[in-house]
C-alpha cells in the first residue's frame, strides 16, 4: 500500500475546516501541518479545531515557514481568499517552498482573461520550482463551467451556452446567508453592491473558462446583480426576515464573442428558492440540456478539493485549470 499523501492545510475558515474534516477520513491522506492567521486558532490542535474527536498532533501556525518546520507536506490544500491579487503572495511562497497547491481561490479557477499578469507570474514560479497549482470548487471550477464544456463533447456544433444554478439558502450555513445579503434592506443591499462587497466571486472566471474550452475568442464579460425581495415573512439562520427585506440575490454574467452574447451564467441564491439545482443548455442545430440536483456547495467543494489532490500531485509543473487535467473523480467506495 502506498504511503499516504502528506497535506498542509492552509486556511481554516468554514470551507477550510470542511475540507480538513473530509481529508482526515481518507486513508490515502494524512495532515502534517496547518496554517491560519486567526489568533484564536493559532496553537490549537487541528483535530480539536475540526472537532475530529481526538487530537491529530498537528498544531496550527500563523506562518507557512513555521508550519514547514513542524511537518513536511507533499501538497498544500489552500482555502484563504477569493481574490487572486490578495492571495498571490501565498501561492508564490508555496511554490518557492516546492509545494504543489490545490486551492479554492475563485479568481484562480481561470485567471488568464481577467488576471493575466498574476496568472503568468504564478505559472512562471510554479514551473521554475517544479510544482503544479490548481484552483477548483463547485462554482467556479465544476458545475457552471467544466461540466458545460464536457457536455459539449456530444454536440456537433455549440452556438451558445447557458448555465443556471439555483441555491436554496434555507439549507445553507449562516455565513453564506450573510454573504449574499439576507435580511438587508433594499437600500443597504444597494450600498453594499456599490461598495463591491456583495455578489458571488467567480462567475466571470467561469465565463472565461467556457469560452476557452469551446474555442471562442472572448471579448468581454458583463455582470448584473439584483436583490431577491421577500414577499412574505421568512425564517432564516439570521432570524426572522420581514416582507420587503432581502432574501437573497440574483446574479447574471454574460460573455461576448463574435459581437454577440454566447455565454450566459445565472446564479440565484435565496431563501426557499424553488427548483433548486443546476441546469445546462447548449444551443446549436442539435441542442443538448442537462439538469443536476443535489450538489450541496460546501460539501461538494470539500469533496472536489480533496479528490483533486492526487491529480495535482501527478500533474506537470505550472498553473492549471480544470480544463487541463484528467477528470477529477472520487477514488474511494
Amino acid at each position: 500500500m502506498p504511503e499516504p499523501i502528506r497535506v498542509l492545510h492552509y486556511g481554516l475558515g468554514p470551507i477550510g475546516v470542511r475540507i480538513a474534516s473530509l481529508a482526515v477520513t481518507r486513508p490515502n491522506i494524512v495532515a502534517v501541518a496547518a496554517v491560519d492567521i486567526d489568533p484564536a486558532k493559532v496553537g490549537r490542535d487541528l483535530g480539536d479545531l475540526i472537532e475530529h474527536g481526538s487530537p491529530l498532533g498537528v498544531a496550527v501556525h500563523s506562518r507557512l515557514e513555521d508550519a514547514l518546520k513542524a511537518g513536511q507536506p507533499d501538497v498544500v490544500v489552500h482555502a484563504t481568499g477569493s481574490h487572486l491579487p490578495a492571495v498571490l503572495p501565498q501561492f508564490l511562497e508555496c511554490a518557492a517552498a516546492g509545494l504543489p497547491v490545490v486551492s479554492t481561490c475563485e479568481e484562480l479557477s481561470y485567471p488568464w482573461f481577467h488576471h493575466p499578469d498574476e496568472a503568468r507570474r504564478l505559472d512562471d514560479a510554479a514551473r521554475e520550482h517544479g510544482v503544479a497549482v490548481l484552483s477548483t470548487g463547485i462554482n467556479p471550477g465544476f458545475i457552471m463551467d467544466t461540466l458545460a464544456v464536457v457536455l459539449s463533447a456530444v454536440c456537433p456544433v455549440v452556438q451558445a451556452a447557458r448555465v443556471r444554478r439555483v441555491v436554496d439558502l434555507s439549507v445553507r450555513r449562516m455565513q453564506l446567508q450573510q454573504k449574499v445579503g439576507v435580511n438587508l434592506t433594499v437600500a443597504e443591499f444597494a450600498a453594499r453592491k456599490a461598495q463591491g462587497t456583495l455578489g458571488h466571486v467567480g462567475l466571470p472566471e467561469s465565463v472565461a473558462m467556457i469560452a476557452a474550452g469551446l474555442g471562442w475568442p472572448l471579448e468581454r464579460v458583463e455582470q448584473t446583480l439584483e436583490p431577491v425581495i421577500a414577499a412574505e415573512p421568512l425564517d432564516s439562520a439570521l432570524g426572522p426576515i420581514a416582507a420587503g427585506r432581502v432574501q437573497g440575490q440574483h446574479q447574471i454574467a454574460r460573455g461576448w464573442a463574435g459581437g454577440e452574447v454566447r455565454i450566459t451564467l445565472e446564479l440565484k441564491m435565496a431563501l426557499q428558492a424553488p427548483d433548486a439545482g443546476d441546469f445546462i443548455e447548449l444551443d446549436g442545430p442539435e441542442p443538448v440540456s442537462s439538469a443536476v440536483r443535489g450538489v450541496q456547495g460546501d460539501t461538494a467543494t470539500a469533496a472536489i478539493i480533496v479528490n483533486a489532490v492526487p491529480t495535482v500531485l501527478s500533474a506537470a509543473p505550472g498553473l492549471h485549470t480544470m480544463l487541463d487535467l484528467p477528470p477529477v473523480r472520487s477514488l474511494l467506495a
